[in-house]
């Protein structure tokens, strides 16, 4: 078995798609074009020692249904035929998963070109605006989303198909802006003397956020995880936690309006994840359009291009499936990325 070295064809039905992050995995059955996704519940990669067993576990064993092609996107770069997974010890090997379970062909995608994917097709009620601006039909889009890490991808518009860009957009540099920034910023923990995006803008990035702001202010942190210091938060129990969260919201939007300058994303900034969806209650959107917007000496430009939060439930399925159905309509290349059956 060996990758193929050609555009993406018709895919062949039933058709699984799985969006598998760093630390959940989504899977949904296309039985053919025109149906709705049959999805399963949501599961813990840590509860399986690998995506063979999974995916058998999950979905296989709950359902007659024998998919022949799987189009899989995972949380990191794919580089030949054995895929690790960013911040998950799985190893994806799509030779096996068609030895061992039957499938006739495999696609992996980026995560988040599944998440760019979806925002081609996003329906007005998936999506909420954040501020003012206007979508340009046909340009260029951008989609970030804090998660167990931050991801980035891009789709452009060229010959009457969409074109997702992958990359790992989430490792740009991150600095201060305000005497508050700077004063944090020294109590932040690092990789390799480095504030990287995600190294904030995620789930453990919360928690480094908030610990910062404990050490500048010179007291003990009492939150070890995401879920506690957003849950103190909401529950207005811990004013530093606020502070993580709006501060969190705030470089969030910046990290946006950057990429909407990188990708002159005039067709709209999208934020996808999780996390963002459980801030969302406590959040001010105007602080996070202003963020978005402060970009001298473009913030007229930024002021007209808008950001939305993506509410779609698996959006990133939903992308999966929109592609799974047609292929051609997308400048998605697959060369290195599909193996099939010999």
């Amino acid at each position: 078995m060996t990758a193929t070295h050609e555009s993406a064809d018709a895919l062949k039905f039933p058709i699984l798609i799985g969006d598998i992050g760093g630390t959940n995995a989504r899977f949904a059955i296309l039985v053919d074009a025109f149906a709705e996704p049959k999805t399963f519940p949501v599961v813990q990669t840590a509860d399986f020692k690998n995506i063979d067993d999974a995916i058998q576990d999950s979905v296989l064993d709950k359902t007659s249904l024998q998919p022949r092609s799987a189009v899989l996107a995972v949380a990191g770069p794919i580089d030949g035929d054995e895929i690790d997974l960013t911040n998950c010890p799985w190893v994806v090997r799509p030779r096996d998963l068609i030895r061992d379970l039957g499938f006739e062909e495999v696609i992996v995608l980026n995560d988040f070109e599944a998440q760019a994917l979806a925002v081609s097709a996003l329906p007005e009620t998936g999506r909420t605006q954040i501020g003012g601006g206007t979508v340009r039909e046909g340009a260029s889009r951008v989609v970030v989303g804090p998660g167990t890490g931050l991801g980035v991808a891009g789709l452009v518009r060229a010959r009457k198909m969409w074109i997702p860009v992958a990359g790992e957009g989430g490792h740009i540099d991150l600095g201060p802006r305000t005497d508050r920034d700077r004063a944090l910023w020294p109590h932040l923990d690092t990789i390799e003397g480095r504030v990287s995006a995600e190294q904030v803008l995620c789930g453990r990035g919360l928690v480094n956020l908030y610990r910062a702001i404990c050490r500048t202010d010179g007291v003990e942190a009492s939150h070890v995880t995401p879920a506690e210091v957003s849950d103190a938060a909401l529950r207005n129990e811990d004013a530093r936690a606020s502070e993580a969260v709006h501060l969190f919201a705030t470089y969030l939007g910046r990290v946006a309006g950057d990429l909407a300058l990188i990708f002159m994303a005039r067709g709209g900034v999208y934020i996808a994840g999780g996390i963002f969806g459980r801030l969302v209650p406590m959040l001010r959107p105007a602080e996070i359009r202003a963020a978005f917007e402060d970009k001298a000496p473009h913030a007229e430009l930024l002021r007209d291009i808008p950001l939305f939060a993506i509410t779609l439930p698996l959006a990133a399925l939903a992308g999966l499936a929109t592609f799974a159905r047609s292929p051609r309509f997308y400048g998605l290349e697959t060369t290195g990325r599909r193996w099939t059956r010999v």
